[in-house]
């Protein structure tokens, strides 16, 4: 045979060696378009928020958590693990909205004279006034960038009623352009009862900080076991900063807790968006 001969099988195998070669060269040359379908605007590009505005998700979320002491046993990132999440599920569960990164802190004690939750290192406190700012001028960013209705809420007791005087305020402002701010009292008041008569139903104690409600909701989310030091559940008391006891706390009642949350916040919303509230 000529060395100069090659047969058509040989042809065929360099002609695929040349195609796959091409191919990967187009891969690595060309940029990934990868989209997030994530409802975080955290994780979107202004382009992404652009078009989803324009789809119809013209409902904004205002979540505000908390940066406080939860105990020996818990993280002080409580409410904003929880705020995150239930932030999601909620605007997920609507379908037309996206959530604002949450708000990470919270009233929780006067910073001077170590009152409350400031008792404790690691907790942060802000004024009504610090903590009203950020929320309208976050609610005002929301009404700049297009969106129509937008809902504030918060996980932390401290600051609802700063919550629902914004709220109030900005929608006297804007509801004639047709634009709403709406508090959401549910997600905090409604669930909260729904909670307590959980665990009087199942006789368990009850407890304002740091109990079993919050202690199962953080237990809940703790796949990766980095918040709950189970080894420190201890009953509460004012050296401790616990109100409640949390060692009958299981992750099992805090998926249920955690959906009391979001059950309450959807249905008020959509009530709100239908025009009966």
């Amino acid at each position: 045979m000529s060395l100069y001969h090659v047969d058509s099988f040989e042809l065929r195998m360099i002609g695929m060696k040349a195609l796959v070669s091409g191919l990967l060269l187009v891969a690595f040359a060309l940029p990934a378009s990868a989209q997030s379908n994530s409802v975080m605007i955290e994780d979107l590009t202004w382009p992404e928020i652009r078009a989803a505005i324009a789809a119809g998700k013209t409902t904004a979320i205002y979540y505000a958590g908390s940066a406080e002491q939860n105990g020996p046993h818990m993280a002080i990132g409580k409410h904003n693990f929880i705020a995150q999440y239930v932030a999601r599920r909620i605007a997920e569960d609507l379908g037309n909205a996206l959530v604002y990164p949450v708000m990470p802190y919270a009233l929780t004690g006067d910073v001077v004279k170590k009152t409350g939750h400031m008792r404790f290192p690691g907790s942060v406190s802000l004024s009504p006034e610090t903590f009203g700012g950020v929320a309208r001028e976050t609610a005002e960013s929301a009404i700049s960038a297009g969106f129509r209705n937008i809902f504030l809420m918060g996980d932390h007791g401290g600051g609802q009623d700063v919550l629902k005087k914004v709220a109030a305020d900005l929608d006297a402002l804007w509801a004639t352009k047709g634009i709403r701010v709406r508090y959401v009292p549910d997600l905090y008041y409604k669930s909260q009862k729904q909670v307590d008569r959980y665990l009087k139903e199942h006789g368990l104690p009850g407890g304002a900080h740091a109990g079993i409600p919050d202690t199962a909701q953080v237990m809940f989310l703790d796949r990766d076991q980095r918040w709950i030091r189970r080894d420190k559940l201890a009953p509460g008391d004012k050296a401790n900063g616990v109100d409640g006891d949390p060692r009958q706390a299981t992750p099992e009642m805090g998926k249920i807790f955690i959906q009391y949350k979001i059950g309450a916040a959807v249905a008020q919303i959509r009530g709100m968006l239908a025009g009966k509230e």
